[in-house]
């Protein structure tokens, strides 16, 4: 016989769902009332397909702020016109790359330096602003990076800058970066598009949405206890 007493199994507890515009959960869901900022200079996102980030991950938010803006996952495109969806110039297009630049090589006095080929400052710092039509950021850790740097030779073609901010990221402790001078793509995509349009305001609102997410994400986590911290030996 069977014990009709016997409780029944919990209902599980569905998941909710990712916001269709950023891909954050509900707790981290920030992206309500942003408007897209009218950039001159075009945006492209290049994601390694592995930087799955959904907690801190900048990518998708920092397109919401931008009314030209692209995103892309995967490895290599055949060219930039291929990654953008349209036709495009490649050396009127910056990427935006690190690598194994020494930063004491860099003008100090600079945020956003232009370089050569084997990572050294240019002579002249303005040319390579002049025309500029659109930005790529490979978004990813910097082992990520350096692959899709590898991977699409075209990137080549293009100018490539790198950053020099006078501030670290406002990640802080929550991720840790490589380099003082790592920057997450939403702080980098401020940085760079506000300097070169001029337009302090872009900075601004993405530098608030990015600080939103933070407290978001720092709500989130357990709160540690400090009374039940072990004591020291002999104490």
């Amino acid at each position: 016989m069977t014990d009709d007493t016997a409780p029944l199994p919990a209902p599980e507890t569905p998941e909710p769902e990712a916001c269709p515009r950023c891909g954050k959960l509900p707790a981290l869901c920030i992206c309500a009332g942003i408007e897209p900022i009218a950039n001159r200079i075009e945006l492209l996102i290049l994601q390694h397909p592995q930087e799955q980030d959904k907690g801190l991950g900048t990518a998708r938010l920092t397109l919401l702020h931008l009314a030209k803006a692209t995103f892309r996952i995967g490895l290599s495109w055949a060219s930039l016109s291929k990654a953008l969806g349209h036709e495009a110039t490649p050396s009127k297009w910056a990427v935006l790359y690190l690598g194994s630049v020494e930063m004491k090589s860099l003008p100090q006095d600079r945020e956003i330096v232009a370089v050569d080929a084997k990572g050294l400052p240019l002579a002249d710092q303005f040319d390579p602003l002049k025309g500029l039509q659109g930005l790529i950021l490979l978004d990813g850790t910097w082992s990520q990076a350096k692959t899709l740097w590898w991977r699409n030779a075209w990137l080549l073609k293009c100018r490539r800058f790198v950053l020099n901010p006078k501030r670290p990221s406002a990640y802080g402790k929550l991720r840790k970066e490589p380099r003082r001078e790592s920057l997450s793509t939403l702080e980098s995509a401020a940085l760079v598009l506000s300097r070169l349009e001029k337009n302090e305001g872009i900075e601004t609102a993405m530098q608030a949405s990015f600080e939103n997410l933070l407290a978001a994400y720092k709500a989130q986590q357990p709160k540690r206890d400090w009374r039940r911290r072990p004591r020291a030996k002999g104490a």
